[in-house]
């Protein structure tokens, strides 16, 4: 991520993404007026932050995911109602629900069908626009994502501030330590390491245990992708991560509950002051 001035839009997958993000925001706000009057009757789920910090475990952020750019096909019957239901019995904090549509299969359906869980919902998309964020509110979702590499940083501001004011909390993942930089001197408060390169999709886990440890400890640090087994997950404790993101192994899993709980019970490890 490079200082405002001078960022540059992102290049392969991630680029693609982005632009067919902002066609699809183009669209919706057609239909803004409509999820206005939809607000004020919104269901708000508990608290994403509050699910987050609770306990002494390495709390588990699971992934509502049909496919993926980099693997395909995962579960594409996948049903993100009973889903989320089966992470909640299995230990997870917390429920990201993957709401593109054309490259991970999902819809902002998947929110509403997911609310029946009874955990926060984070709605896990590429947002560029407002309007997008209004979408996760009406739908249920307690949180959403906000990407550094994907927005320039006022734009990336802006949107933190229109989410906070929709009483949205925000994770805000990098994957570099330019990114990291901006983004703690910004202030914001749940962070999240993607060890997947967004452009690439390449996977290193060395990104996670190099960035986390940095990450002020009254800041909620997440460790994306990358974990499958228990020893990934120490492994994000040993770097001080205080919850993990988790979804291709999940929606592999012919037993979600099983496959939540196995990643549960592993106490954190203190991070930086």
């Amino acid at each position: 991520m490079q200082a405002s001035g001078s960022w540059t839009p992102p290049a392969g997958v991630l680029g693609e993404l982005v632009e067919a993000a902002s066609h699809r925001a183009d669209l919706a706000r057609q239909g803004a007026s409509a999820l206005q009057a939809r607000l004020g009757t919104r269901h708000r789920g508990p608290s994403f932050a509050a699910a987050l910090r609770a306990g002494v475990e390495v709390r588990v952020i699971a992934e509502v995911k049909r496919r993926s750019p980099s693997q395909g096909d995962l579960a594409p019957s996948l049903d993100a109602g009973a889903q989320a239901t089966a992470f909640a019995a299995g230990g997870a904090a917390a429920a990201s629900i993957l709401t593109e549509p054309t490259r991970f299969g999902g819809a902002l359906d998947d929110l509403t069908r997911a609310g029946g869980a009874g955990i926060p919902l984070l709605r896990k998309d590429f947002i560029v626009d407002e309007i997008q964020l209004l979408e996760a509110a009406v739908h249920g979702a307690s949180a959403v994502l906000l990407i550094a590499r994907a927005l320039p940083p006022a734009r990336l501001e802006a949107l933190h501030q229109a989410a906070t004011a929709l009483a949205l909390d925000v994770l805000v993942e990098v994957h570099d330590a330019a990114e990291l930089d901006l983004v703690l001197a910004a202030g914001y408060p749940i962070v999240g390491v993607n060890n997947r390169n967004l452009e690439t999709l390449v996977i290193d886990v060395t990104t996670g245990e190099t960035l986390i440890p940095r990450i002020p400890a009254d800041r909620i640090a997440i460790f994306e992708s990358g974990v499958q087994t228990a020893d990934d997950v120490r492994r994000a404790a040993r770097a001080g991560a205080d919850a993990v993101l988790v979804g291709t192994s999940l929606s592999r899993q012919g037993d979600a509950t099983a496959g939540v709980r196995a990643l549960t019970g592993i106490a954190r490890q203190a991070r930086g002051a």
